[in-house]
């Protein structure tokens, strides 16, 4: 198998604000109020904050000391522990699966896990898990912020192509408490078309936003190389963007990237989408974000699979909007959104 640098493993050493609104937010772009992009969700289950709580009650003082940090812990020059993201990473060396945990503990941790996750996803997340690192729970980990149950606190959860947050919007003005990452590699060096990948359709998705494009727009929306994959801190309102913006973009057009969102967000359960796209509107919606489509990555290499021009690299963003799509050899995705770009990014 082929070694990628941005593949390598980076290990690391109720009482609050819960934001559990399934009320409607208002429209993205030149969307005028009405319903969310998603219905509500009809299933009641426990709220994973809620839980997490429980799951902070049955740990011993032992493992409190092991997995458990201030809200404002810092580890190291990085900066805070909390708000860190990476394509490959351990916030801590107990996994999930393993005997530091108990079975209870574990079942908690799983039932937090499947309620971030919208249920439509939960089998294609495991298999995205299964392919990656073995399964849920063999090469994850997990950290709590804060204290449960009095005042702020954050779960995160590590591994082979996760950064994943339950926080509760604990985070002031940040959507999903923070950057997050999601990636997949059923193979190493992806094929074209990238077979059984869960995440690919996003991409197409985009695509047919290219596919709607004139030559002039084309010429604007492509973009000869990619920034880092893990440069996703935030421009603001006066930052140079490149591609096409969604304001010089057709009503289908536009019609077309409303879709693509709705299609990214998918995964993640109503809360979250509903943070994200309230985040959004409050830097001005999709029309001060601007779509580009990258020929070679960050390195210089040639990122099109295939040469089919179905361009496996991509990325939305806006003043504090990061949606960045990696295709190539697999996929990596890195998303960092807030209501303004005053939120500093660890990555």
């Amino acid at each position: 198998m082929s070694e990628c640098p941005d593949c390598s493993p980076r290990p690391a050493g109720v009482n609050r604000r819960v934001f559990l609104k399934t009320a409607s937010v208002a429209g993205v772009a030149t969307v005028t109020a009405g319903p969310s992009l998603f219905a509500a969700e009809a299933k009641k289950v426990r709220q994973p904050e809620s839980v997490v709580k429980v799951l902070f009650d049955t740990l011993s003082d032992k493992q409190k000391g092991l997995i458990c940090h201030g809200w404002d812990y810092t580890e190291d020059a990085r900066g805070l522990l909390r708000t860190r993201v990476s394509n490959n990473w351990h916030i801590n060396k107990h996994v999930i699966n393993s005997s530091f945990y108990t079975k209870e503990q574990q079942h908690l941790i799983r039932e937090i896990f499947e309620g971030i996750i919208h249920p439509d996803w939960h089998a294609k997340v495991d298999k995205q898990l299964k392919d990656d690192a073995g399964g849920f729970g063999e090469q994850q980990n997990i950290a709590i912020f804060g204290k449960p149950g009095d005042g702020k606190f954050e779960l995160v959860m590590t591994g082979r192509h996760m950064t994943l947050r339950c926080d509760g919007n604990s985070a002031d003005h940040v959507a999903f408490g923070g950057p997050i990452f999601y990636g997949h590699a059923p193979d190493f060096n992806e094929e074209v078309g990238h077979p059984t990948n869960v995440y690919w359709h996003q991409a197409l998705a985009a695509n047919k936003v290219y596919a709607m494009l004139d030559g002039k727009q084309r010429k604007t929306a492509l973009v000869e190389r990619a920034p880092r994959e893990q440069s996703v801190a935030f421009k603001g309102k006066d930052g140079k963007f490149t591609g096409i913006a969604v304001s010089d973009m057709s009503n289908d057009q536009r019609e077309q990237v409303q879709k693509t969102l709705k299609t990214l967000l998918a995964p993640y359960r109503q809360s979250d989408r509903d943070e994200a796209l309230k985040c959004l509107k409050t830097q001005g919606g999709l029309d001060k974000c601007h779509l580009t489509f990258y020929k070679k990555n960050a390195r210089g290499q040639n990122a099109d699979i295939g040469n089919n021009q179905i361009w496996d690299m991509w990325r939305l963003e806006g003043p504090s909007f990061v949606w960045h799509f990696r295709g190539f050899p697999h996929v990596h995705v890195w998303v960092n959104i807030a209501a303004d770009a005053s939120v500093k990014t660890n990555a």
